[in-house]
């Protein structure tokens, strides 16, 4: 695991030093459910403007009633819940492709992915794949020039802004802490089981 980022200030000079001046770079933001990701990942395309993309694994969320029929809605966020084969072919694309490339955006409200909201331009030189899973599954983790792992400042912390984005999008505070209790907290296991591939720590909440 390499050095600690303890800033944004240093995420940011960090993230611009893998940029290159031509062609693309792949940086991968993993973390446990909560920790920051999108975060993060926002901030550094903030900082780094045009050039930069995010591209989120909770787009390739499998739809709801196919999580129905596989029986699988009670766990949306595990691993099998996602198509991990279509998540990998855009990484594939997105690295051979020189043209533009659609990419889906997970809707939180209508929980639901929508098509091709993010486009990939060839102007993009670095690409930040951000999710919950990049250092666990080998594939995926491949196809990444540098994968950083989001924590938070305290478990503590981390839980409480799941129950509170789960109450925000409608689930009572029972529900909200059952859920994360049952699943989040699942999840965060298997993320901690990997995170010593990452290739640096990003702690800044």
């Amino acid at each position: 695991m390499g050095r600690r980022l303890t800033s944004l200030a240093d995420a940011v000079s960090a993230a611009r030093a893998l940029t290159p001046a031509s062609g693309r770079v792949f940086l991968g933001m993993a973390g446990a459910p909560g920790a920051g990701k999108s975060t993060v990942a926002e901030e550094l395309v903030t900082a780094l403007g045009p050039a930069s993309v995010v591209v989120p694994m909770d787009g390739f969320h499998l739809p709801n009633d196919v999580l129905v029929a596989r029986g699988l809605a009670d766990v949306k966020g595990a691993p099998e819940s996602f198509d991990r084969e279509a998540f990998v072919a855009l990484l594939r694309r997105l690295r051979s492709e020189p043209g533009a490339v659609g990419a889906p955006r997970f809707d939180r409200a209508a929980e639901a992915s929508v098509p091709d909201a993010i486009v990939v331009t060839p102007a993009v030189r670095l690409v930040i794949v951000e999710g919950n899973y990049l250092l666990h599954w080998p594939d995926a983790h491949a196809l990444l020039d540098e994968v950083w792992l989001v924590e938070a400042s305290s478990d503590e912390t981390r839980v409480a802004s799941l129950v509170a984005r789960h109450e925000s999008f409608g689930r009572t505070a029972t529900q909200a802490r059952e859920w994360v209790d049952r699943n989040d907290q699942a999840n965060a296991r298997l993320v901690a089981e990997t995170s010593l591939l990452a290739d640096r720590v990003v702690s800044v909440w």
